[in-house]
């Protein structure tokens, strides 16, 4: 038979927050893998527990190269745990790769739920959760995050995102840039730990605070774009079934798209595409 590779969570900031089940898992694995064999070591004697497998490294520089190794062991039967140095495995961190491979080798994959910096920032952000997306960390190039950001700029989801303390002003600012001075964020500082903070405002006026410095784990939280009505005049609805229709759309699927969109009932937009257009005698 066939072994089972485990993601658990761990604490993002106090360690009682670490699920029961972590204890057993790390009790009973036959080879945990850690991204930080310190903080490992740490975690363990935080908890109390003595690890009974064996512990190999897995981070971002070596994950390729250990990763055919973990599917072997899992392959001959081990069970194997993964953690990171905080919250779930593969979420911003080591993970997937490993994940993928299992998958494509028909191995078992389960998970111990617990800390998640993503979804605390939310649940106390203040902003709308019924739909959010998590970007992760935006790229370090002034160029490639302003890049990143403008194709932002529409999503009407909630955005998480991640950030190091020393970019926060600078990724603020940007966004400031790309959504609008005004658009309603929170920045979450060290969550769960005993500096937690969490600031809430406009992006430019948390830019402006940032500005002096910020220290600790950072997760940003910004409400997504309100969307725009769509016009509704005759032209412009005649020309967004032409578009529609341009682009390889069938006929009755654009009318119906278009009069959703504006609100408008189908029969409106209909009798539009298909009425003659009379030129103006004036």
């Amino acid at each position: 038979m066939t072994g089972t590779l485990v993601l658990a969570a761990t604490p993002i900031g106090q360690v009682g927050d670490a699920p029961p089940r972590l204890v057993h898992e790390l009790a009973t694995a036959d080879v945990v893998a850690a991204e930080d064999t310190r903080r490992l070591k740490r975690l363990c004697g935080d908890l109390g527990v003595e690890i009974g497998g064996r512990v190999v490294s897995y981070f971002e520089g070596n994950e390729q190269a250990r990763t055919p190794m973990l599917v072997e062991a899992l392959q001959n039967g081990e069970r194997v745990l993964l953690v990171t140095d905080a919250g779930m495995p593969s979420v911003s961190d080591p993970g997937y790769r490993l994940v993928a491979a299992c998958v494509e080798a028909d191995l078992l994959v389960t998970a111990v739920p617990g800390p998640s910096a993503v979804l605390t920032a939310l649940a106390v952000s203040g902003l709308p959760v019924d739909r959010f997306c998590f970007e992760g960390f935006l790229p370090r190039k002034a160029g490639e995050r302003s890049r990143r950001l403008g194709g932002l700029a529409t999503e009407e989801r909630t955005m998480v995102f991640f950030e190091a303390p020393h970019r926060t002003a600078a990724a603020l600012a940007a966004m400031a840039d790309a959504f609008g001075d005004d658009r309603a964020a929170a920045v979450c500082r060290e969550l769960t730990k005993t500096h937690e903070e969490v600031r809430r405002g406009g992006l430019r006026e948390l830019a402006e605070w940032a500005a002096d410095g910020v220290r600790g784990e950072v997760t940003v939280v910004v409400t997504g774009a309100v969307p725009e009505a769509a016009p509704s005049d005759p032209d412009s609805l005649r020309a967004a079934v032409a578009g529609r229709e341009a682009a390889g759309e069938r006929r009755k699927d654009a009318i119906a798209a278009v009069a959703k969109a504006a609100g408008v009932p189908k029969r409106e937009v209909y009798d539009l595409v298909h009425r003659p257009v009379h030129p103006d005698p004036s």
